[in-house]
């Protein structure tokens, strides 16, 4: 039985989930809510949506809605996640979940408490390129790790959008929550959790950081280096360097163009990989957790201990100092 997902706004990442429930049948979203009921109801016929609701609490109290998707401010996933969950639904939380680890923590104690299963968006991690890369790693295909180096970033500045929800920080806007996560997440995958991290930051819009670049330092004296920002040119790597040779991922986060390139002093191996659809992986994941067929793959701990990291970063960057966690 497919998982009855609903949409709770009508933001424009929604796209990528419709697109990935579009590709797998362990998904089908069925309801969107806006706090305007004309842009839900305008917002169902377009994508063929069976039920519109005029608050994001009609939602919650629809029976025949199992699970919500949360794509609204980064300020808004933890409060509403709590809502979605007392009410009995199943919650899919847009990443980052939040900045300070003891919301994460509050938003899986009612998880616990309702019985019902609370995810962090990150689709990335979800396909077939992060798997092969992390057994690449655990292999030593290039012996053992030494550093791990990530970038994520745009021009958000060039799109002439002054109001955009990444530049206010009543929001949690800033590129280190919207792209910059994603290297956090990158790094903790394959380094482990860090026991010490710097930060440096650029501020803009209304108090947020643009631009951003931290250190983390894993158990075993391996590095991790990343930057982020939102005023720069598009930019999405990851490279793993070990003591033979290096693993870079030209497009880690979206991949669109999945592959994998291992690169040691006899030559580079290229591993290709079909293109899939990160975000119907991701929805396959959480329905399966739903109907208890399998642990969701990145619970709790792990997203209790992104929010530390990012809190330690921002930490960092605030004292010009090191962090330890």
């Amino acid at each position: 039985m497919r998982l009855r997902l609903g949409l709770l706004s009508t933001a424009a990442i929604n796209r990528a989930i419709l697109g990935g429930a579009r590709l797998t049948d362990a998904v089908e979203v069925v309801a969107v809510a806006s706090r305007d009921r004309d842009r839900a109801g305008a917002y169902a016929a377009e994508h063929g949506l069976g039920r519109a609701h005029g608050s994001y609490e009609e939602l919650l109290a629809d029976p025949d809605v199992d699970a919500v998707y949360i794509p609204l401010p980064n300020s808004m996933h933890v409060p509403w996640s709590v809502r979605a969950l007392e009410a009995g639904k199943h919650v899919l939380s847009e990443k980052p979940l939040t900045r300070r680890p003891e919301e994460a923590e509050a938003a899986f104690d009612a998880a616990a408490a309702a019985g019902r299963v609370l995810a962090e968006a990150f689709m990335w991690r979800h396909t077939e390129q992060t798997r092969r890369l992390r057994e690449l790693l655990a292999e030593d295909a290039v012996g053992p790790l030494r550093v791990i180096r990530a970038n994520f970033s745009f021009d958000i500045f060039g799109m002439d959008r002054p109001d955009d929800v990444r530049l206010q920080a009543g929001l949690d806007g800033g590129g280190l929550m919207d792209v910059g996560c994603y290297c956090v997440s990158a790094l903790r995958l394959l380094g482990g959790e860090p026991v010490s991290v710097t930060g440096r930051q650029l501020l803009g819009g209304d108090g947020v950081d643009i631009r951003f670049a931290g250190t983390m330092a894993f158990p075993g004296d391996v590095f991790g280096v990343f930057e982020c920002g939102l005023d720069m040119v598009v930019r999405h790597e990851l490279e793993l360097v070990g003591t033979t040779g290096t693993i870079h991922v030209a497009d880690p986060w979206h991949q669109r163009s999945p592959r994998i390139l291992v690169r040691r002093a006899g030559g580079t191996e290229t591993v290709d990989f079909q293109p899939s659809n990160a975000y119907a992986a991701e929805l396959e994941d959480f329905a399966a957790a739903v109907r208890g067929e399998r642990p969701h793959p990145f619970g709790r701990e792990d997203a209790v201990a992104q929010a530390r990291t990012i809190a330690a970063l921002y930490e960092a960057a605030g004292r010009g100092a090191d962090v330890a966690l």
